[in-house]
C-alpha cells in the first residue's frame, strides 16, 4: 500500500499509532513500528531523561521507522529537543504550540516534522511554518482536544481542500472501515491513538484499559474548555468538576480542582475514581485488549474488505 504519506515515514501501511499520555511508550511504538505502521513515544508524559531511556529501549526492540510526539506547552522543550536530536530520532510529530517555533530547527537537522491541528485555520499556519505533514484531529478524539468541535467527517475534506502538503486523519479511528472513509475524504493515512490503548503493549494501567474496553456511546465529554479541552469518561473527578461547573468557577478554581498528576493517576496508576481517564468517543466500539499486531492485521483486513464492498456500490 503505496502513497504520500507510506513514502514519508517509509513504513507499510499509512497507518500512525498516536502518542499518547501515559500510553505510547517504547513497548507499543516498537510494537506499531514492527507491524507495519508508524509507532510514536509520547514524551508530554516523560521527564527528559526517561525519554531518552524509552528511545533506547524502542531501537534495540525495532529496526523498523518509528517517532516521537512532543507537545510543545513543556517548560523542559528545550531539553527533550536535544535528547531528540542527539538519540538520531527522525520523525517529530509537534502538537499544543506554534510549529513555527521548532520546525525549521529539526528539519535543520534532518528530522521529518508533522503538526497536529484541529481546524483549517491552524492547518494552513502549520503548512505556512514548512511541516512535511499535518496531522488534522476532529472532536472526536480522546485526550486533548480543540475548542471548534469540528467533527472528522467534517474537518479532513475541509482541510484537504485548503492544504497541499500530506494529511493525516484522526480522531474516531479505529477500524479499517473508518480508515476508508477517511481517505475517501481526502486524507493520505490515519492517526489511531484509543484503540491502541487497549493494546497488550500499552503503558496504561490495566484497569483504565479495562474501563475502555466495558465504555459505551455516551461514557465520554469533552470539558475544561477554558484550560485545555480534554475529553475524558465520565467517573467521579469528571461528576464533581461539573457540579464545580454550576458554580460558575473562575480558571483557577478549575486549576485548584485539577490539581497535579491527575492523568497519570487515572491513565498509568488505575485510579478510576479520581484520576483523569482520556479516551475518544470511538471506545464504545472497543471491546477487546489485544497485541498491536492483531490490531493492525484487522484493520488492514477491514479495510480491504470495505474496498471490495465500495466497488461494488
Amino acid at each position: 500500500m503505496k502513497n504520500r504519506i507510506t513514502q514519508l515515514f517509509n513504513i507499510e501501511y499509512p497507518i500512525i499509532q498516536a502518542g499518547m499520555i501515559w500510553n505510547s511508550g517504547w513497548r507499543l511504538a516498537s510494537a506499531a513500528s514492527n507491524s507495519g505502521i508508524l509507532g510514536l513515544i509520547g514524551a508530554g508524559s516523560m521527564y527528559p531523561e526517561v525519554l531518552r531511556e524509552h528511545i533506547q529501549k524502542c531501537k534495540k526492540a525495532t529496526n523498523k521507522p518509528f517517532g516521537v510526539n512532543v507537545p510543545m506547552l513543556y517548560p523542559n522543550i528545550t531539553e527533550i529537543m536535544d535528547i531528540i536530536v542527539e538519540e538520531g530520532i527522525k520523525i517529530v510529530f509537534t502538537s499544543a504550540g506554534n510549529p513555527k517555533t521548532w520546525t525549521k530547527w529539526l528539519q535543520d537537522k534532518g528530522i521529518t516534522v508533522v503538526h497536529v491541528v484541529s481546524s483549517v485555520k491552524f492547518a494552513l499556519k502549520a503548512q505556512e511554518a514548512g511541516v512535511d505533514a499535518i496531522v488534522a484531529e476532529g472532536f472526536e478524539a480522546g485526550g486533548h482536544n480543540g475548542r471548534d468541535e469540528t467533527t472528522t467527517l467534517t474537518l479532513i475534506p475541509m482541510v484537504k481542500e485548503q492544504v497541499q502538503i500530506p494529511l493525516i486523519a484522526a480522531g474516531g479511528i479505529a477500524t479499517g472501515r473508518a480508515m476508508l472513509a477517511t481517505l475517501v475524504l481526502g486524507a493520505d493515512g490515519v492517526q489511531v491513538g484509543s484503540r491502541f490503548v487497549a493494546s497488550k503493549e500499552s503503558s496504561a494501567h490495566m484497569a483504565f484499559k479495562e474501563v475502555v474496553v466495558n465504555a459505551k456511546e455516551g461514557d465520554t465529554q469533552l470539558t475544561l474548555k477554558e484550560l485545555a479541552p480534554v475529553r475524558l469518561i465520565k467517573n467521579k473527578f469528571y461528576n464533581e468538576l461539573q457540579e464545580l461547573y454550576k458554580t460558575a468557577p473562575t480558571v483557577e478554581d478549575l486549576k485548584e480542582l485539577l490539581g497535579r498528576a491527575r492523568a497519570k493517576r487515572g491513565m498509568f496508576e488505575g485510579d478510576l475514581e479520581d484520576g483523569e481517564l482520556e479516551i475518544g468517543q470511538i471506545a464504545g466500539l472497543i471491546h477487546d485488549i489485544k497485541p498491536v499486531e492483531d490490531i493492525v492485521k484487522e484493520m488492514i483486513q477491514e479495510f480491504e474488505q470495505a474496498k471490495e464492498i465500495v466497488s461494488r456500490l
